[in-house]
């Protein structure tokens, strides 16, 4: 006999049997039970969450022979509908069958009575496949069938479905199962399975699957093929490509402690042995939100997968803020995945901007940073008009727009060559230069910019200084030296207006007036972030990145 999968050995045969959805069963049964049957029915949920296991259910209710609402399975309408061979329960996926032609001859099938049942029931599974003029051929039928002619559409994308459609259905949404009841499943298969087990592989089962019990029940079937008869914690991690909690938690100490040279070897190692790096940013997130939360409340029961024992360790070594700094980071990187072809360098460079939360160590001292050399700005006769005036007694006195546009400075050592472009000169900072820029750039000034960022708002209807603080306050600061600030910007098209000769002096003014450090603005995009910081992460670990330098800004025709 050819093997079964666990998640149609173990399909429920009754309500009771049903993971999850309490509120769905406990609907239809009381409607059963009162004989207040819908004409049609939408089962609207996430993939292996019960939805066409509940329309056989139902089906089955309907047909039993020992009465409406019942499922004896023994009879021999409960049978059939088990082995999926009942006349008069028809599944049509409509994946494969979403043309005109194939509803038309499932109306007109519709006008004969049932065979073995009393109702025929029509499970209609990824309804949402149909194409439009599918869905009107079924509409008319669908709002009157017959009295014998139950319609059960299910799927995963309700919102694709026509209005007109779904106005005619009594809907239920499935939610995705709980932990809970996964688990008590699980562990119901395992023992009629005679499987040993731990605890963590299911626990570690549990929390891939996601909310599905037919996944659950799939990755299961699929661990025991490895394994046999015994599921341990280790297989699961071995065949989904996963590391402990064990290892995470020690890169993470590696992170705390700034060994950006053991961050990194093991950061070689995953990716070497191919493991699931999208889950284990994901698993890096779930922790730093346990650490985080556990530091507000000291409550172990709000631990999900950190382990309260390295909680109350980790918890001493930093400060909420910092671990708020990391989760920020790990949130960019999930969404930098969603863009780019190859991941694995954008988690290296995730990994370093973490271990720079608190400083790099062990590799080579951090280059003394230099005061560069900065030209004073002359006062101009030209002034620009304040936005409103404000009296601030007993404050010192901030730059204020009365104050003169500074005269844009032209020192900064190496070659920035403006480069033409659709007719406007562009300055263009070539990588190595960049490079000595983040060496050179300091921590406590960036800090220090981000904190004054939304100084930028007050500023950006003004007529004169409007444009400069829209640039700069739709994007971020990147890194900071003392007269030289690098942005990223969302937009290519923000990025080559930011590095036009002619938008130079206003972001001068900008940074004088809002952040009180009159600073060169040099912007770049998401992609050339990312390969910057790859680059420059590269030339850390082997050792090989510049001394930090004097940078005099020299902008070439000025």
């Amino acid at each position: 006999m050819a093997y079964k999968a666990l998640y149609r050995t173990y399909r429920p045969t009754t309500f009771e049997e049903v993971a999850g959805q309490q509120h769905i069963v406990k609907t239809i049964k009381n409607a059963l039970a009162t004989g207040k049957i819908a004409h049609a029915y939408l089962f609207a949920g996430p993939r292996g969450t019960g939805k066409t296991t509940m329309a056989k259910l139902l089906a089955k209710a309907l047909n039993c022979e020992e009465g409406i609402g019942c499922q004896c399975n023994h009879c021999d309408n409960c049978i059939a509908i088990n082995k999926g061979t009942h006349p008069d329960v028809i599944e049509i996926d409509a994946a494969s069958n979403n043309g005109v032609d194939q509803v038309r001859e499932i109306v007109d099938r519709v006008k004969y009575g049932t065979i073995l049942g009393k109702y025929k029931v029509y499970i209609i599974d990824e309804v949402h496949m149909m194409s439009p003029g599918a869905f009107n051929a079924l509409l008319k039928t669908l709002e009157e069938p017959p009295s014998h002619v139950i319609f059960i559409l299910a799927t995963t994308e309700p919102h694709k479905i026509l209005p007109t459609i779904l106005s005619r259905c009594q809907r239920y949404d499935f939610s995705k199962v709980s932990d809970a009841d996964i688990r008590e499943r699980l562990q119901i298969v395992l023992e009629k399975e005679n499987i040993v087990y731990n605890a963590s592989a299911v626990d570690l089962i549990i929390s891939l699957a996601d909310g599905g019990m037919r996944d659950a029940l799939s990755m299961l079937d699929q661990v025991l093929a490895y394994s046999g008869d015994v599921l341990k914690e280790e297989d699961v991690l071995e065949i989904f490509s996963l590391e402990s909690i064990e290892e995470k938690i020690e890169l993470i100490k590696s992170i705390f402690d700034g060994d950006i040279a053991d961050v990194l070897k093991r950061v070689n190692n995953y990716i070497d042995k191919g493991t699931d790096i999208k889950r284990l940013t994901s698993d890096l997130l779930d922790i730093f939100k346990d650490l985080l939360i556990f530091m507000n409340t000291r409550k172990e029961s709000f631990l999900g997968k950190l382990p309260t024992t390295e909680a109350m360790a980790l918890s001493k070594r930093v400060r909420d803020s910092q671990v708020m700094e990391l989760i920020d980071i790990l949130l960019d990187t999930q969404r930098d995945y969603k863009v780019v072809q190859n991941i694995n360098p954008v988690f290296e460079v995730a990994m370093l901007k973490l271990v720079m939360v608190f400083g790099i160590k062990q590799v080579q001292e951090r280059p003394v940073d230099i005061e560069p050399v900065i030209k004073p700005a002359p006062v101009r006769e030209q002034t620009v008009e304040p936005l409103v005036e404000e009296a601030k007694p007993n404050v010192v006195e901030q730059p204020s727009l009365f104050d003169a546009p500074a005269e844009v400075n032209n020192h900064v050592q190496g070659l920035i060559i403006p480069k033409h472009l659709t007719g406007e000169e562009m300055y263009e900072v070539p990588d190595d230069l960049m490079i000595n820029i983040m060496v050179s750039a300091k921590k406590e000034i960036k800090n220090v910019i981000s904190g004054k960022w939304d100084n930028l708002k007050r500023y950006i209807v003004h007529p004169q200084l409007g444009k400069a603080a829209s640039i700069l306050f739709d994007s971020h600061p990147l890194v900071a030296s003392n007269n030289i600030l690098i942005i990223e910007c969302p937009l290519k098209s923000t990025v080559e207006t930011a590095n036009m000769k002619g938008t130079q002096e206003a972001l001068q003014n900008i940074t004088k007036i809002a952040f009180e450090n009159q600073m060169f603005v040099y912007a770049v995009t998401r992609s050339d972030s990312v390969r910057l910081q790859k680059k420059y992460m590269d030339l850390l670990s082997i050792g090989k990145l510049p001394k930090a330098k004097d940078i005099v800004i020299e902008l070439e025709g000025e």
